[in-house]
């Protein structure tokens, strides 16, 4: 059951380092205002990713026995992992713009992390497939993906506000751009195995 932990810890810590509107959000949040305020959009994904992830787990449920549909989402899937671990094999560091603006933080990551197509695509494609299969091991097994993810998603946030809020260098540092690339590679043998799995479904092979 561990391994869907460590599945969780890698994708979430991907997800959590990976640059986009929310870590962008975090770390200009806390260049303009401080590491709280950073820290506040960090965990912006507690308040709206629950309704996401109950949504996709429903939806996914209802098409157990639909195995070409199982199949063409793991292979999205596979596609939308592949492309985050390209991402970060490319990575060279995180550019930020800073705007003056007063210090909603909580409110903006929210805000972001709603109107972002990110955390529902991952979810459809690649988290709530993934939560499925740990489940039909053990709940256990399922519970402590979502807790793998979540813990290194939101933590991972956390430490880089407290960095950033230190040192501004570490956008560019080799210590970032070496971790992103690292995670990159294991994000696509991640997805050669949801491509794999996706076949089968679609009877390619058994």
């Amino acid at each position: 059951m561990m391994h869907f932990f460590i599945i969780g810890m890698v994708l979430g810590l991907s997800a959590g380092l990976a640059p986009g509107p929310l870590l962008t959000l975090v770390v200009s949040e806390t260049i303009q205002h401080d590491i709280r305020a950073g820290i506040k959009v960090a965990l912006a994904p507690l308040v709206t990713d629950l309704p996401i992830v109950v949504l996709t787990v429903f939806i996914l449920s209802r098409l157990s026995g639909f195995h070409t549909v199982l199949g063409s989402i793991s292979i999205v899937g596979g596609v939308v992992v592949m492309g985050m671990g390209i991402g970060g094999i490319r990575t060279k560091g995180l550019e930020i713009q800073i705007e003056k603006s007063r210090p909603h933080s909580l409110l903006k990551g929210v805000l972001v992390n709603v109107l972002s197509p990110h955390p529902y695509l991952f979810w459809l494609s690649v988290g709530a497939p993934t939560m499925a299969k740990a489940n039909k091991v053990h709940l256990f097994a399922a519970v402590l993906y979502v807790i793998g993810f979540y813990l290194f998603l939101i933590g991972s946030k956390i430490v880089m506000a407290v960095l950033v809020g230190k040192s501004k260098s570490i956008l560019k540092g080799r210590v970032y751009i070496f971790i992103m690339k690292f995670l990159g590679v294991l994000l696509c043998f991640l997805a050669l195995f949801l491509f794999k799995d996706g076949l089968g479904l679609l009877g390619f092979f058994s």
